[in-house]
């Protein structure tokens, strides 16, 4: 009785949202409106195939696909087909023409990629820490809303300093992966964390992004975590949204920033105003659609047509507007070709705290693909900025024992 008058309810008021919308932008943009919010902060169960596969040579160890700007990037990259149910490893770019990209097959872990006509490229080239060759623990971490896995990876000598890994929108821990290497190399230890509603940790009530509004409490958790196993120093890895819940969780938390040291951002969600007129453009919708879908996000009534538990002031979220609050140094690379989240939100946090940023632009790779693009560069800049902190660290120590 009380779920249908709820569900009753829920519907009465998704109307009156959806007959406000449209009196106030047509019925049609409302729809789109409508759809588009949904989108943005409904966790995926289907990701898009549009990587098309035009043939595969497993003796030769080939595959040739449709020429895009996905497929002809350079570099290693994972490939899941048959709707997440394969996936292959892909190396680099043979060779290509204006139709089609030849490129080397490293291996096919499960599924029959010679049945598969679509797929789409990840850049998570690793599916477990097991593939690094490094000593690892499945843990869990203690969130809010209950137990999340983690995987923590240790440096190769005992060490109290640690890297925080948060996954992007859409993604799973395999992301962070990327950075075990070269934290490992400059001795830090790594805790790749996974967080509410990204299909591992668990769900909150209304199973919605909070796009860093929500997610960054379980941030904090792990944090507690790192603390409770014996870190001193704590360096915060995000990527992609998973940069927008990091720099939540350091603006938000007194308790993170006691022990933390540093935060490094892959590809971050800055400005998401500007990422949602960016989606708009991409989805080929008229102009302001962008700035519409961020005050139906932030309105009162907008649970009934998104399913958010609370609304989401997506302004309260950038972090530009905090810039004077962040006081510990910032390592920050992004591509000019991102293809997905804007360079400009960087670049405008870069710029209000050049102090702090570290700013390395890329070019040619795509939304999280750094690594992947160029692994030595991308490493290099990781390794060397843990390695610097460290360093400072240990400087100051010494001066203070000098001093004392």
């Amino acid at each position: 009785m009380g779920r249908g008058a709820d569900s009753g309810s829920a519907v009465r008021i998704a109307g009156t949202a959806i007959g406000l919308l449209a009196a106030a932008v047509g019925a049609v943009a409302a729809v789109t409106t409508v759809v588009m919010a949904r989108r943005v902060v409904t966790p995926s169960t289907t990701r898009t195939e549009d990587v098309r596969i035009l043939s595969v040579d497993l003796p030769r160890g080939e595959i040739v696909l449709a020429a895009s700007a996905e497929t002809r990037m350079a570099g290693r990259y994972g490939l899941w087909f048959e709707r997440d149910s394969g996936h292959a490893r892909l190396g680099e770019i043979v060779d290509e023409t204006d139709r089609v990209v030849r490129r080397r097959l490293d291996g096919v872990d499960f599924g029959r990629l010679d049945r598969a006509g679509r797929g789409r490229l990840s850049g998570w080239y690793h599916l477990g820490p097991w593939e690094l060759g490094h000593e690892y623990e499945n843990v869990l971490v203690e969130t809010p809303l209950g137990p999340a896995p983690a995987w923590f990876v240790p440096a190769p000598a005992p060490s109290t300093q640690w890297v925080v890994q948060v996954h992007g929108r859409g993604a799973k821990r395999q992301e962070g992966l990327r950075a075990v290497d070269p934290a490992r190399d400059a001795g830090w230890n790594t805790l790749v964390v996974s967080y509410r509603n990204d299909g591992e940790a668990p769900e909150s009530a209304d199973r919605r992004y909070g796009l860093g509004g929500t997610e960054w409490a379980d941030v904090v958790a792990a944090v507690r975590y790192a603390e409770q196993h014996g870190a001193e120093r704590i360096v915060l890895m995000g990527w992609s949204m998973g940069g927008s819940i990091v720099l939540q969780a350091v603006l938000r938390s007194a308790a993170v920033r006691e022990r933390l040291v540093g935060v490094i951002l892959d590809s971050p969600a800055i400005d998401w105003v500007d990422i949602l007129r960016f989606q708009g453009t991409l989805q080929k919708l008229p102009p302001g659609y962008g700035d519409i879908v961020v005050r139906l996000l932030g309105g009162p009534w907008s649970g009934g047509l998104t399913g958010l538990a609370a609304p989401i002031s997506v302004e309260e979220l950038d972090p530009v507007a905090r810039a004077d609050e962040l006081d510990v140094p910032i390592l920050l690379m992004h591509s000019q070709d991102d293809g997905y989240v804007p360079i400009d939100g960087s670049r405008r946090l870069a710029a209000a705290r050049p102090d702090l940023i570290e700013f390395e632009v890329f070019e040619g790779a795509r939304h999280t693909k750094l690594w992947n693009h160029d692994p030595a560069r991308w490493t290099r800049l990781v390794r060397g900025w843990l390695e610097r902190s460290d360093a400072d660290v240990r400087r100051l120590a010494e001066e203070a024992e000098i001093a004392g």
